[in-house]
């Protein structure tokens, strides 16, 4: 009867022993409770930031793994701003949305409206938010998406080459001429061109609508909406897109982003219609490169010479993520007290929280003087499709493929059709 009693007890304590070892195997942690294992699919369209966006999300996942026994893997998607919105929509469409991907504010509400972003209200990151940029993520009361990459911008200018020269930056159309004039003079290209990728291009049309819708045709928009206004009322922005396409680098469609960039540190051009959003590209060629940011002239009017503020990039959760704690982990990580300054700062992002406490660039100071000047206007809010078909036909339009009048007779049309299908 002992005998069988202490084969019994072995048997057990064998028994406990190896169930002991399978767990640990499984990956228990020290105090024993098992470790439970999270996938999470983030799509963000700015590939220039793959190294400091993984090095975070390394961050991350020791923190949850430490914090609350999660073991996360992170499936990152970077596609090409130009592919970028083509990709997300196409996943959302086929029920296979990352659980946290990037949107531009202004398309926000479009998003919300067909049900795929969850409501945001109350999480510890909004509670942090400055109030100017909170309100570029908010639709009918909710906060639906945290901005990252909140802007204020126009183009890019080498301000040794302006010093060198005498230059300032032009407040009116006639005077921007005169910058040019003067820069070719001295041998110097005028205005980088990099039309490969057409985001980049389009950029011209972003600040040069901005500034006349802003300051000349407050109500443009509103009367395009209703079908009542066309871009023939506002064709005074080729007046600089035809300056800048006659007085740029040679072979744009060569050139993307990223040569541009090279290119605009080398020196190869004095001014480029880009954001400050590619600093870190551009420091990284040339990090004694001096730039500066200023307004756009856009007519001899130079009430309508303003920065742009916008909320480029906001970071959303989908309504349907099955790890949406985690997910939502994660976004509010992006807010860490502790360690959300570095990224930004590392980004070369503005501050949009109050938990961010780093010394800003100078391009900013100096876009931030205009904006405290009242120089400055809210990025425009166009329909769905209205920028990528401006894209593709400045595009076309420096090709010399379609004309001024087929240009503005296609985004009539473009419009229209965005605003039907928006109904």
């Amino acid at each position: 009867m002992k005998k069988t009693l202490y084969l019994g007890l072995a048997s057990a304590l064998l028994v406990t022993s190896l169930a002991a070892c399978g767990s640990n195997d499984e990956g228990n942690n020290p105090k024993g409770s098992k470790v439970q294992k999270v996938e999470l699919k983030v799509q963000i369209g700015s590939p220039r930031f793959k190294d400091q966006f993984e090095k975070y999300f390394e961050q991350f996942k020791a923190k949850e793994l430490a914090e609350k026994n999660i073991e996360v893997t992170i499936d990152l998607e970077m596609p090409n701003p130009d592919q970028a919105k083509q990709v997300l929509q196409a996943r959302l469409a086929s029920n296979d949305a990352p659980d946290i991907f990037d949107v531009h504010a202004n398309d926000l509400s479009t998003y919300d409206k067909a049900g795929y972003l969850e409501d945001l209200t109350g999480q510890p990151a909004t509670e942090t938010l400055y109030d100017t940029v909170k309100n570029t993520v908010m639709n009918e009361g909710r906060i639906i998406a945290l901005p990252l990459e909140s802007l204020s911008w126009g183009y890019l200018y080498n301000k040794k080459m302006f010093s060198e020269l005498g230059l300032t930056p032009p407040q009116t159309l006639d005077e921007m001429k005169a910058v040019v004039e003067k820069l070719k003079q001295a041998d110097k290209k005028p205005f980088l061109l990099a039309f490969q990728e057409s985001w980049v291009p389009q950029l011209m049309t972003a600040l040069s609508l901005g500034g006349i819708v802003s300051s000349e045709h407050k109500d443009w928009i509103e009367k395009m909406n209703k079908g009542e206004a066309s871009y023939a009322d506002v064709s005074d922005i080729f007046n600089i897109i035809d300056l800048i396409m006659e007085n740029g680098t040679a072979k744009p469609f060569e050139v993307g982003n990223e040569a541009g960039s090279t290119d605009f540190a080398n020196g190869k051009a004095a001014m480029w219609v880009q954001g400050p959003w590619n600093a870190e590209t551009i420091l990284k060629v040339n990090p004694e490169m001096e730039f500066g940011v200023a307004p756009l002239p856009v007519s001899n009017n130079a009430a309508g010479t303003m920065i742009n503020l916008s909320t480029s990039t906001t970071l959303a959760v989908s309504k349907t993520s099955k790890n949406k704690e985690v997910a939502l982990d994660l976004l509010n990580y992006f807010y860490d007290e502790k360690d959300s300054s570095t990224l930004f700062q590392e980004l070369k992002f503005n501050p949009v929280s109050s938990v961010h406490q780093y010394e800003v660039f100078p391009w900013v100071n100096e876009a931030s003087e205009y904006v405290a000047q009242g120089k400055a206007y809210q990025d425009l809010k166009l329909p769905n499709g209205v920028t990528d078909e401006q894209a593709k036909l400045l595009q076309s339009y420096f090709a010399k493929e379609v004309t001024k009048d087929q240009f503005i007779s296609s985004m009539d049309k473009a419009w229209a059709t965005a605003v039907q299908s928006a109904k």
